[in-house]
């Protein structure tokens, strides 16, 4: 197997561009700043948008944070003068290549500077247009790409049938599964702190009420199996959004209003995830779900959509179900509270979704290895 030892010189460096920290992503630049963990390379993080922070300089697990601290609105377009400052960032140090989250970072770092880029995706769609097709093949020499699961992977695979496939791989996201633990609370600490009864059998959910995470389904399988769910079984979802309003009347027009809780925006809600004993996820094609990761850390049984990347995240089909059918979560409810359901945990992240199996992955991968070899050869 090819390991980071095998590759550039006696203190090379990656280049690690991020459209910003927003949300998941400040845990996705940790994500892969750990892969150069106990290897000669240093990682600068640069973040496209987003203001100056500490605590995200720490988060970055990086050697060097730097903040461009453009706006939205000044990165549109050309995006020239974010082009100029990444030519800039690229000659401060000895960059062997440059690991860039979404379309956007990889357009400006294939212009800014002549490094190989790693191209990583997080959604679907990023090349359904022929423009960004187009721009790909231009760069295909020194391009590869990543997909946060298979099915991002063959997405990308589709919109860019000449690629060999190769070029185009799966790196799965990852948690720090010690220290997601380690600041999980108890089940009784955690209901304490989101209003819910010690006694309740909890199924919950975490996301923005919106079309996509189509809790509208997760709404009515709930009530179609209170009836056989344990007496008092309450569902709680934890996040805020535009249909807040039309979920709710959902909820009453159902007659479930006393069983239902809107927990609103919870900081730091994945800390409270023990006090659910059933994680469902109804969403519509999420191309991995993170949170999924984060509730099977709390050990739980976990229920989710049989399609996007919810299935490689889950690992069992008998806790999928298809998109938008209310009945098939009901039953698969029902066979949760009666423990028919195996716990998809803790050890099913250790096994699959760490930054140990990660790193080992990612060394191994021909992309990487041809972007290493690639910049050495130019750099002799």
């Amino acid at each position: 197997m090819t390991t980071s030892e095998d590759f550039g010189t006696d203190q090379p460096w990656v280049l690690q561009f991020c459209h910003g920290y927003d949300g998941p992503f400040l845990d996705c630049a940790r994500q892969y700043a750990a892969l150069f963990a106990g290897t000669r390379y240093k990682v600068c993080t640069v973040y496209l948008t987003g203001k100056p922070s500490a605590a995200v300089e720490q988060g970055s697990a990086s050697d060097e944070v730097i903040f461009l601290d453009y706006s939205s609105r000044d990165v549109r377009g050309l995006k020239l003068k974010a082009i100029r400052d990444l030519k800039r960032i690229a000659a401060l140090r000895d960059f062997n290549f440059c690991i860039a989250h979404r379309f956007k970072p990889i357009y400006v770092a294939l212009l800014g500077s002549d490094l190989p880029v790693i191209g990583v995706h997080h959604a679907f769609g990023d090349y359904k247009r022929r423009t960004r097709q187009l721009f790909a093949n231009l760069f295909s020499k020194r391009l590869a790409l990543l997909g946060v699961s298979n099915a991002v992977r063959d997405d990308i695979r589709a919109c860019l049938p000449n690629w060999a496939p190769e070029r185009i791989e799966t790196l799965y996201n990852r948690i720090d599964l010690h220290a997601v633990q380690s600041a999980q609370v108890s089940r009784e600490a955690a209901r304490e702190h989101l209003g819910l009864p010690h006694d309740a059998w909890v199924v919950g959910n975490v996301g923005r009420l919106h079309p996509d995470k189509d809790q509208a389904t997760l709404i009515r399988g709930f009530a179609e199996a209170l009836p056989q769910l344990p007496v008092g079984s309450l569902l709680a979802i934890m996040g805020s959004g535009r249909l807040e309003v039309p979920l709710k009347a959902l909820v009453r027009e159902l007659g479930v209003d006393a069983s239902v809780h809107f927990l609103g925006q919870v900081a730091d809600g994945r800390n409270y995830f023990k006090a659910f004993d059933v994680f469902a996820l109804t969403s519509d094609h999420e191309p991995f779900g993170m949170v999924l990761l984060e509730a099977m850390a709390a050990d739980m049984q976990v229920l989710a959509t049989d399609c996007g990347g919810a299935p490689e995240v889950v690992g069992e089909s008998g806790a999928l179900f298809a998109l938008g059918d209310h009945a098939a979560l009901a039953a698969r409810l029902r066979a949760a509270a009666g423990g028919r359901l195996g716990l998809r945990g803790a050890g099913r992240v250790q096994a699959v979704f760490t930054d140990e199996i990660a790193r080992e992955r990612f060394w191994s991968w021909p992309g990487v290895s041809a972007s290493c070899r690639r910049q050495s050869d130019d750099q002799s």
